[in-house]
């Protein structure tokens, strides 16, 4: 093997332990970023970035080094900024530390201040690009989203019978999977800035929304509520106060209704209506503009069909249960607006297949056609 062969598996190596750090932490409105500084293979550390207004991943792992930096190869799986916002400029860190060659996954999607890596070979550093890229950028891919377009990177979450429904025709859904299914669902909503609904789901199943099977946070829970129909004795407005529980509204909503909302805690976000209804390009247009990245949407079928419609889902994680209703009447998964061809519909993209126990579950990014 050749000597650049090998460096490359160890490039490699490094960025999988980069990735695999970029996991911890809790950084959005920010992104996911982990670093690994190594010589000759061995690491000296690792680090990450754990919240907004904290160190980035470069300089946790610079600060966490037990012994001199001079010589060594840092490992990030974003590149490094170089602006001064709630931080100072990574790069300037990087250089001061004395590393000599810095290996780089994604290249930032919107950079406040180019010519990061410009500014580093300027100093002397060797700059590697590119390295396990696909994985560091799908890593990221909720902030380039929101980074690049302003929305949330909105992602269609259904459990759904073999049949493809939802609820029975009356509106019962529960439960149509198992525990275990509904367990990895609040690891979902614990990954999430904000978990949104339509207000029938509030109507018919009085829902929480919040992470109680397993340790973590609650996400802000949002109502799409036209007329704010919301019942001030719904669960998610009885704990507004301890959770942030935002309504989205039309301009014509109650005046009694508003008041009475919001002396319960609960936001009130004012948008424009399309077809009679909350305007969801809007509805989620406001909510990027209030720091939700990442947008976990489970349902109902009115809201899965309308952002489906206005081409507003980035993903999709869908239970199948070994259940059928049987029923035409019965609740489908979306409500989008009738097709003639197969081919006109949505798929799922580099579609990944889990289990959980008897249910299964389909992710991948969305696309249509």
């Amino acid at each position: 093997m050749s000597q650049d062969a090998s460096q490359d598996d160890v490039d490699r190596r490094m960025m999988e332990r980069a990735l695999a750090e970029a996991s911890k932490g809790r950084p959005s409105p920010n992104p996911h970023v982990g670093a690994v500084i190594a010589r000759a293979g061995r690491v000296l550390s690792l680090g990450h970035h754990a919240r907004a207004g904290r160190a980035h991943a470069e300089v946790d792992a610079i600060g966490r080094a037990a012994e001199d930096l001079t010589g060594a190869t840092l490992y990030c799986t974003l590149e490094p900024c170089n602006h001064f916002g709630r931080t100072p400029p990574c790069t300037d860190a990087i250089v001061e530390a004395g590393i000599a060659r810095v290996v780089l996954g994604a290249r930032d999607p919107a950079p406040h201040q180019p010519g990061a890596i410009a500014k580093l070979e300027r100093a002397g550093v060797e700059v590697v690009t590119g390295v396990l890229e696909d994985r560091c950028e799908a890593l990221i891919a909720d902030f380039t989203r929101h980074i690049v377009t302003g929305m949330p990177y909105a992602i269609l979450k259904a459990a759904v019978t073999l049949d493809g429904r939802v609820a029975t025709a009356s509106g019962d859904s529960q439960w149509i999977t198992s525990e275990a299914a509904r367990v990895q669902v609040h690891h979902m909503r614990d990954r999430a800035d904000a978990v949104l609904v339509g207000v029938g789901t509030v109507l018919a199943d009085d829902p929480e929304l919040t992470v109680r099977h397993v340790k973590g946070r609650n996400p802000t829970r949002v109502v799409l509520d036209t007329r704010l129909r919301t019942p001030l004795d719904a669960a998610l407005v009885k704990s507004a106060a301890l959770t942030p529980t935002w309504i989205v509204h039309g301009p014509d909503a109650r005046d009694d209704a508003r008041e009475a909302l919001s002396a319960q805690g609960v936001t009130l976000i004012e948008v424009g209506l399309a077809e009679g209804r909350v305007d969801v390009t809007a509805a989620l247009a406001a909510l990027g503009e209030r720091d939700v990245v990442r947008l976990l949407v489970e349902g109902g079928g009115q809201v899965h069909g309308a952002l489906l419609a206005a081409e507003l889902y980035s993903e999709a994680a869908v239970f199948v249960a070994p259940r059928i209703l049987g029923d035409p009447e019965a609740r489908p998964l979306a409500a989008a607006g009738p097709l003639s061809r197969i081919a006109d519909g949505w798929r799922l993209v580099d579609a990944r297949v889990r289990t959980f126990g008897p249910d299964v579950l389909f992710e991948g990014r969305l696309d249509r056609g």
